[in-house]
């Protein structure tokens, strides 16, 4: 990679760590806990002051292994927010649900989770982080990381301290700076979704009725006709985020609207979700996200990982956004920790943790694609789908990208059918005005 390069004067050459982690968001937060916690020197540079807005999120059970592998399992089962126990996947028209209850699965350890504010999840992570010795920095943006056989550097702009502009140093740097990743923009690593650029519009509202009893904390999501779908959150006692989500081609027909009216046109198109916010009232304003789907060329490099959203991010309509987060972050960590115990920058724990990148990317991905094709839908909405087949999916909608060999085999099974059923249609065809007497 590119030799380091002097940063313009005045620079105060700082305190030099172990490990650099770009950004304190979930994955942030998750490798600078565990190395601090492993005894390494950690530094975290997060260019916001927390808390901040984040959109916010349904957590997998998944991510109850890693919060217990960082020591937060506690800070987060008893921060009051809403229990989630699965996902309920409807029709339209309300008429069709499909409800994937974490604890029917196979390999799900606890399938209890939660939805959570982000802004209150993400700061809570970012303190722990600080409470297990990481050195967090809040307000310091990254503006370069130079890299070369002999360590790292970062060039950091903290307009708020004495000296504005600083140099720090370290043996490695993990870019968990979401989006914008500073070492993405560098090497160019970024690889759209071009059969995932789609349209995310979304807003918090009171008044929306709760599922009855164990269900009540559960996400539910609304398949549109159009391929689209509706997500709707209850992430506090009072608040239910909703959103929609369009592909391409069906937002070409809301293009013209601002952005209340493209949220409100399509409630107003989807009975159940119409009928679902009939007394509600918008709380927020309505927020936009486009062209969320990516991967990455590489996710590792001598000295350097990209953890996170710095990595890769997926659509959400299987809520995989954290648990990606959370898991990178802990492997990133326990990558970096393997190079110091083998002297070795460039090996096999930086290939390892690529490879585990890029699995757990396309083992969502295929299901995250398949969700908008019709043929998916057609056979995910049927009457009565095998017992084994759906138990095995909803270990992945758990987060568990890879589960036992059985559960694979029922899931490249169901996966085979999908394709059988594009080519000969052997089941009705799925629309979402349909009843389940009745498919057409």
């Amino acid at each position: 990679m590119s030799g380091r390069r002097q940063s313009p004067a005045p620079i105060d050459r700082g305190v030099d760590f172990d490990v650099i982690v770009v950004g304190g968001g979930p994955a942030g937060a998750t490798a600078a806990s565990w190395l601090a916690r492993a005894g390494r020197r950690v530094v975290v540079l997060e260019r916001a002051r927390f808390p901040r807005f984040h959109i916010g999120e349904s957590l997998l059970a998944s991510v109850n292994d890693v919060l217990a592998q960082i020591g937060a399992d506690a800070l987060i089962r008893d921060a009051g927010f809403t229990p989630k126990w699965g996902a309920t996947f409807m029709s339209g028209d309300g008429r069709i649900e499909r409800y994937a209850d974490f604890s029917i699965a196979p390999g799900v350890p606890t399938p209890q989770t939660w939805q959570v504010p982000r802004a209150t999840f993400d700061h809570l992570l970012l303190g722990h982080a600080a409470a297990s010795g990481a050195d967090v920095r809040q307000g310091h943006r990254v503006l370069e990381i130079d890299i070369d056989d002999a360590g790292v550097s970062a060039t950091v702009h903290a307009p708020e301290s004495n000296t504005a502009r600083y140099s720090i140093g370290a043996q490695a740097v993990i870019d968990a700076s979401g989006r914008g990743s500073v070492l993405a923009r560098k090497f160019d690593l970024r690889v759209d979704e071009p059969r995932l650029a789609n349209i995310a519009v979304f807003s918090h509202y009171v008044g929306v009725p709760r599922q009855p009893g164990r269900r009540a904390g559960d996400i539910r999501i609304v398949a549109r006709e159009d391929l689209g779908w509706f997500w709707l959150i209850p992430i506090s006692n009072s608040l239910m985020s909703v959103g929609v989500v369009l592909p391409r081609d069906a937002a070409r027909a809301f293009l013209t609207l601002d952005h209340e009216a493209w949220l409100e046109r399509a409630i107003a198109e989807t009975p159940a979700v119409a009928r679902l916010l009939a007394d509600a009232k918008r709380e927020w304003p309505v927020r936009v996200e486009k062209d969320f789907s990516f991967s990455s060329r590489a996710y590792a490099g001598n000295r350097w990982l990209l953890a996170g959203d710095a990595g890769s991010f997926l659509d959400p309509v299987f809520s995989t956004g954290v648990a990606i987060a959370l898991e990178s972050g802990l492997e990133a960590a326990t990558a970096v920790n393997s190079c110091f115990e083998r002297g070795d920058w460039s090996g096999r724990p930086l290939r390892r943790f690529a490879r585990r990148q890029r699995a757990r990317y396309m083992s969502f991905r295929r299901f995250v694609i398949g969700f908008y094709k019709p043929e998916f839908r057609d056979l995910f909405f049927s009457a009565d789908p095998p017992r084994r087949v759906f138990q095995s999916m909803v270990a992945v909608f758990a987060g568990y990208w890879r589960p036992s060999w059985r559960a694979r085999a029922w899931v490249a099974l169901f996966f085979l059918l999908v394709a059988l059923q594009r080519r000969f249609g052997f089941v009705p065809r799925y629309v979402a005005n349909a009843t389940p007497d009745t498919p057409s």
